[in-house]
């Protein structure tokens, strides 16, 4: 099964609240360039890396994912 993180949510969420890649990568522990390729699609954050974004915004791990509207 390939994995295809290209539709997911992160940046949607980040922006709706008006918040920087810096800023939301030091929320979630990780650089600003390991968030910009997880909003891109191309590379894949970790299960626990996916979970602390969704928790942070309230959110389903499918929601994250693109898996699910929200």
């Amino acid at each position: 099964m390939e994995l295809d993180f290209k539709n997911n949510k992160i940046a949607e969420f980040r922006s709706a609240q008006s918040m920087s890649q810096r800023r939301l990568a030091k929320e979630l522990g990780t650089s600003q360039a390991n968030l910009s390729r997880w909003e891109r699609g191309t590379t894949v954050p970790s299960a626990l890396e996916c979970w602390k974004i969704a928790d942070y915004f309230d959110v389903s791990m499918d929601v994250i994912c693109g898996r699910k509207e929200y």
